[in-house]
């Protein structure tokens, strides 16, 4: 069995059972259990599995059950790219927010906290996401649920996030026009973003180069309003000119 199938056999095992034992998946494949390590160590650098107290876990690029849409479909791997990226400036006992989006949703799977972490989120699937795993506190918001992305929004959500304060907002978006501004499809999401903009010290946009461009119904802010955008190494060179003479930092996964 070459390297390339022993990996294949190990994600497979993983995408059945969810996790598995070094020692298990040794023995199943007849090679040392240092053998394993070598080839978990690889699929983890390649985002496909996480490692923890001896064993593996697969990640889900987004989550254990189907697609709330078929939008979540395209750029699915840029989505992942993006949210391995983003994952990477969570620091320790950090309170954040994740609001809504196939593109969080992909962040999401890519966290795991050795320390303290508090989640604040209107994302259901977020939830579903974080909810079991080891270090993490997750609050759920509240409010009427929009069965098109499993989110939550209205005044409910709203009133909670005014008693917060946030070190990082990660924001979804459905369109980045640098006249008109960063939008989504829905207004009373939009209102739900400018909430948890206010109560987060930082704004990280997180966009797939698909989404540059695009205007979406609803207007959430300005672009130089947001301090950070992570996005995938397809983007415009006209737009990452445009957020660097603006200040802000640009974050690329795959450079």
């Amino acid at each position: 069995m070459t390297k390339e199938e022993r990996q294949g056999a190990i994600l497979d095992s993983l995408m059945k059972s969810g996790s598995a034992q070094v020692t298990e998946l040794s023995a199943s494949l007849r090679v040392s259990s240092v053998t394993i390590r070598k080839d978990l160590t690889e699929l983890e650098k390649e985002g496909k599995l996480y490692r923890s107290h001896g064993k593996a876990i697969y990640i889900y690029p987004f989550g254990c059950n189907q697609p709330a849409s078929e939008d979540e479909i395209p750029y699915s791997d840029e989505k992942l790219a993006i949210g391995r990226e983003a994952a990477k400036l969570i620091s320790n006992d950090d309170s954040i927010v994740l609001a809504s989006g196939t593109t969080v949703h992909a962040l999401a799977q890519c966290i795991y906290s050795s320390d303290k972490l508090t989640v604040v989120t209107s994302s259901l699937q977020v939830t579903e996401t974080l909810a079991l795993r080891d270090n993490i506190e997750v609050i759920q918001l509240g409010g009427m649920v929009r069965p098109h992305n499993l989110s939550v929004v209205g005044k409910y959500s709203e009133s909670l996030l005014q008693n917060l304060s946030l070190s990082k907002l990660f924001l979804g978006v459905d369109g980045i026009d640098f006249d008109y501004g960063i939008t989504t499809p829905d207004l009373r999401e939009a209102t739900l973003n400018r909430k948890m903009m206010q109560a987060a010290q930082q704004t990280i946009v997180l966009a797939d180069s698909s989404k540059f461009g695009r205007r979406g119904f609803a207007k959430i802010c300005n672009v130089d309003d947001i301090d950070m955008l992570v996005t995938d190494n397809k983007i415009p060179a006209s737009a990452r000119r445009w957020l660097e003479e603006n200040g802000i930092e640009l974050v690329v996964a795959g450079e």
